[in-house]
């Protein structure tokens, strides 16, 4: 069985950026899947810009078509914030002997150690650290010591084992984000062409950026 990607996020909105990155990741690393998961209750922000479920139905439409792009909405049937660990143990449980492969940017993997249960997620799944071309993940402090014990970069591995290693790949990271989006949007102008016209129709019809 080929790898999963679990692919988390607020994605509020998802955009171009979130989709190259995570095509590429499927190829790249032979994945069997990428499972977008859209938090429900992200705990590092009080709120979204735009509701839970319109979030959702934005995902959804974003990849739609796409072969290996699915969404789990797994975090919308559980009550408190969406812990990345809670929603690993969901899947492990579903999928039992599975490789889960968690992907997460460079930014999310630096604040690693302020995660809920942080040290329990290699215990559930790989990381793998998407990042820009030329980028080095540290080697000091408790990430660079997590790396020295963990990491890999043999791909093979995480399709040999079913969690517990730290891979890092290189993918094209468009300068895309979405608080840009957002702003851009609430200004009055056009997202068009930033994410797939599906959901920017739904941004418009929604106007859930607008104020």
């Amino acid at each position: 069985m080929s790898p999963i990607g679990v692919f988390g996020g607020t994605f509020d909105p998802i955009h171009y950026g979130h989709l190259r990155s995570a095509y590429e990741l499927l190829q790249d690393l032979e994945l069997g899947e990428v499972r977008f998961v859209p938090s429900a209750a992200p705990p590092h922000r009080g709120s979204t810009f735009a509701p839970a479920e319109l979030r959702y139905r934005m995902v959804e439409v974003a990849v739609a078509g796409q072969d290996g792009f699915v969404v789990d909405d797994c975090e919308f049937h559980r009550d408190g914030p969406s812990y990345t660990v809670d929603t690993l143990t969901a899947i492990r449980a579903e999928r039992d002997a599975a490789s889960l492969c968690l992907i997460v940017g460079m930014d999310a993997y630096l604040g690693l150690t302020t995660w809920h249960r942080w040290t329990d997620i290699l215990g559930l799944a790989h990381i793998v650290v998407a990042h820009r071309p030329g980028w080095q993940l540290p080697n000091t402090g408790a990430l660079g010591e997590l790396l020295a014990e963990c990491g890999t970069e043999d791909v093979g591995e995480l399709h040999r084992q079913s969690c517990g290693r730290i891979y890092h790949h290189a993918v094209t990271q468009l300068e895309i984000a979405s608080t840009e989006i957002r702003e851009l949007v609430a200004a009055g102008k056009d997202p068009r062409f930033l994410m797939p016209d599906g959901v920017r129709d739904i941004i418009v019809a929604s106007g859930c950026y607008t104020n």
